[in-house]
């Protein structure tokens, strides 16, 4: 009885290990050792002259601090290539006397996609997300720092999930 219990725990505990092996706490499966984040150029018709470096620093910030990757400035095994195709300010609600009480600012990023150790997982696809604003409130200085800090948030974190998290 003593070594099965001892063969059951010791299973149980190499399943555990063998599973983890590429898994990361922050989720990333791969087994690249490098990523390429190249600069995202601001193609939106409504242009903001801060947006891409932001941006382009925000996603490279987030790959390095939730991986072991290295980031490369060129020949990365992983390659994030993209641009800013959207920057729209519209009104959300509207006040009793027919005035925007709200308005929201959207981003979209398209991105491309390359895995040069596996083709099959290669794609391009976009990602936007928003933040609601009062219209009370210029777009400039802390709230647009707000905004950025919210919506770079969420898209960066959607880029990671569908490129090495595979959610």
């Amino acid at each position: 009885m003593k070594l099965l219990k001892k063969i059951v725990v010791l299973m149980f505990l190499s399943s555990v290990v063998i599973s983890c092996g590429v898994y990361s706490f922050t989720g990333a499966q791969t087994n690249a050792k490098s990523i390429q984040i190249n600069f995202f150029p601001n193609n939106a018709s409504l242009v903001e002259p801060t947006l891409s470096q932001r941006f382009t620093e925000s996603i490279r910030d987030l790959f390095t601090t939730q991986t072991n990757l290295t980031l490369e400035k060129s020949g990365g095994e992983l390659i994030i290539d993209g641009e800013i195709t959207g920057y729209r300010i519209t009104p959300m609600s509207a006040t009793a006397d027919q005035t925007a009480a709200q308005n929201r600012l959207t981003i979209t990023v398209n991105i491309r996609f390359y895995d040069t150790l596996d083709d099959s997982q290669d794609f391009e696809k976009s990602f936007s997300y928003f933040y609601d604003y009062p219209a009370s409130e210029q777009l400039i200085g802390g709230t647009l720092d707000d905004a950025y800090l919210e919506i770079f948030e969420r898209i960066t974190q959607d880029i990671f999930n569908a490129t090495v998290a595979k959610w």
